[in-house]
């Protein structure tokens, strides 16, 4: 490795742990709670944007959903590293040492969440479309808990931006000094610039029917795909790739799917400068939840909540 590598190469944390005074915060759960707190802020911001619902629904949801989502995420590494677990069933709980498979813990998610919010009588379509940026945002702070546990880094490099690894989590057969491509960062990022990417659509194109939730599936498979592809960390494999880039190739091929069968149904006409122009009847103080603050509604549509279930 060279010496401007070494200068230049990403440290890694010499404990899991933060100390605030006397108390000690496990890194890997805070940074998982950040995410979700981040997520939850940005879900209820959108809800009242868009008179979808409350803060408080937003809150229920997502606390509620986030809790699904660890379960299934522990789940689902669980099953996919069964040898690990297999003679060691008391580490199944232990999800603060690492260990979650972030496809099961969106799928799990996203069923009770958007069934929690049919319960509460809100829209599915614009739950879904509101949850759509909010979810990448809260897993690029959450990926920064691999940092501090030092796992799931990619293959061996020098470039400026590798990861230096203590000497105590290297992989076997790689010498002291070694670094690596920092796949943590890699997603953070790219599920930052998602995030960003899905709120400009939003505010520019209005899709309507989930389908921006589709747009965050195939997005996210997309750059899982290629991350996945870097990693070094045990993982089944099938055809040659591993298996989760076979769970990211089918989040693309879903989500596309999804987009295809419903380009051009019943996108949203009016441009959003359209709709932040509509005047405000004078005898109603309050903008209609319909035409002002859902800019979803076509002009003449029947009111969505009609027909809220």
């Amino acid at each position: 490795m060279t010496l401007a590598g070494r200068l230049a190469s990403i440290p890694s944390p010499s404990s899991g742990t933060l100390d605030l005074g006397p108390i000690s915060l496990n890194a890997y759960g805070l940074m998982i709670a950040l995410g979700v707190l981040a997520g939850i802020w940005l879900l209820g911001r959108r809800f009242v944007e868009r008179g979808v619902g409350t803060r408080e629904d937003a809150s229920f949801l997502g606390l509620w959903g986030v809790l699904a989502g660890v379960i299934g995420a522990r789940l689902y590494h669980v099953v996919t590293d069964w040898d690990r677990f297999s003679g060691n069933l008391e580490d199944i709980p232990k999800i603060w040492e690492g260990g979650l498979g972030i496809p099961g813990g969106l799928l799990a998610g996203l069923v009770v969440g958007l069934w929690l919010a049919r319960s509460r009588g809100l829209t599915i379509n614009e739950v879904a479309t509101c949850l759509a940026p909010a979810i990448p945002l809260a897993q690029a702070i959450g990926r920064w808990g691999n940092w501090f546990n030092q796992e799931l880094f990619g293959r061996p490099t020098d470039l400026p931006w590798a990861l230096e690894i203590d000497d105590e989590h290297l992989p076997i057969g790689y010498p002291s000094g070694t670094t690596f491509h920092p796949t943590f960062l890699y997603e953070s990022m790219w599920n930052l610039a998602l995030c960003g990417a899905l709120l400009w659509i939003d505010r520019r194109y209005r899709p309507r029917r989930g389908r921006l939730l589709a747009m965050f599936v195939l997005g996210y498979g997309a750059g899982r795909f290629w991350v996945e592809g870097l990693r070094i960390d045990e993982a089944d494999h099938l055809g040659g790739l591993r298996w989760n880039q076979w769970v990211a190739l089918a989040a693309v091929v879903g989500g596309g799917i999804y987009l295809v069968l419903t380009r051009g149904r019943d996108e949203a006409t009016s441009s959003p400068a359209d709709v932040e122009l509509t005047p405000t009847p004078a005898d109603d103080p309050t903008p209609s939840r319909t035409h002002e603050l859902d800019p979803l509604v076509e002009p003449g549509s029947p009111d969505p909540q009609e027909h809220s279930h």
